[in-house]
């Protein structure tokens, strides 16, 4: 018997499976209802693959140009609302982290004000190429449990991806406020060069953006609770929560009024980077100095 959407095999399938087998009815390509609907062939294959959460009015107007009643039509934007309102796994495949960060600098772009919190490591946005590459080396061991490793041109495709999503800062229209905890600047598992060049690069963009706040949470400092994990607030439309093996993205509201609630928390707590990152400077130099004492 048919159910709401109109047939009877889409009971629990996923939205984007949904209208891929719409389009195929129609004999059409992803690329010529990418034109019919106004969008780019790419986010077509995202939404139909269910790569990230898509739009609900995004899903309306493909739903109507594959031809959907408004029952049908209204039926699976409901659908796709619904997904906002939880916590969706975001992993990405290791063929695919290049993407990943194509997709996070999507957000980035489109986003007036951008706030991200990290525990003990740089944010993606501020990263130097080579501290980039150690990050992701260091994790593409948790992302595939089975061993398999990221060729060096996919790795490479990555970091590339990543470093490109510093481009988002020179856009004075935006607002960027980033806090780290002070493990941040006192990873001894990189090198110390690494980490020398990461401490200016840091000082540099303080210095030449002036739309880019970056913010130190010190040790010691006494917070009502415990920085887990890091995360990053796109306006007020998505959260994307970084776990070690995963993420997860929610534009549920509560969600992210949650989590703006921690990121003031932690701001309350936070100082100025410039004069830590004069202290760490100092520590990575004498460091870089010790061996030829020897």
């Amino acid at each position: 018997m048919p159910n709401s959407l109109g047939t009877s095999d889409d009971e629990d399938q996923p939205v984007g499976v949904i209208l891929a087998r719409m389009r195929r009815a129609k004999r059409l390509t992803g690329a010529e209802l990418a034109a019919t609907v106004g969008m780019s062939q790419p986010k077509i294959s995202r939404i139909e693959r269910g790569k990230g959460l898509p739009d609900p009015e995004d899903v309306g107007a493909i739903a109507r140009a594959l031809g959907a009643d408004d029952g049908r039509t209204q039926a699976l934007m409901d659908r796709a609302a619904q997904l906002h309102d939880r916590m969706t796994d975001w992993r990405p495949a290791l063929a695919g982290l290049a993407g990943q960060q194509k997709t996070i600098s999507d957000w980035e772009s489109t986003a007036s004000v951008v706030r991200a919190f990290e525990p003990a490591l740089v944010p993606g946005p501020l990263q130097t190429s080579g501290y980039a590459k150690a990050v992701l080396q260091a994790f593409q061991r948790l992302v595939s449990p089975t061993g398999d490793h990221l060729t060096e041109s996919a790795l490479l495709a990555a970091v590339s991806a990543r470093v490109k999503r510093q481009e988002a800062l020179a856009d004075r229209s935006k607002s960027f406020h980033f806090i780290v905890g002070e493990a941040a600047l006192k990873r001894r598992t990189y090198p110390a060069v690494e980490m020398l060049a990461q401490i200016n690069h840091l000082r540099d963009i303080v210095r030449r953006h002036a739309n880019v706040k970056i913010m130190v949470v010190p040790d010691g400092a006494e917070i009502e609770i415990p920085t887990l994990h890091g995360f990053a607030l796109f306006d007020d439309n998505l959260v994307l929560v970084d776990l070690y093996n995963t993420g997860l993205i929610s534009r549920s509201r509560q969600d992210i009024e949650s989590y703006r609630q921690v990121f003031a928390m932690f701001e309350e707590h936070a100082t100025e980077i410039e004069p830590l990152l004069d202290d760490y400077e100092a520590l990575y130099i004498d460091a870089l100095r010790k061996p030829q004492r020897d």
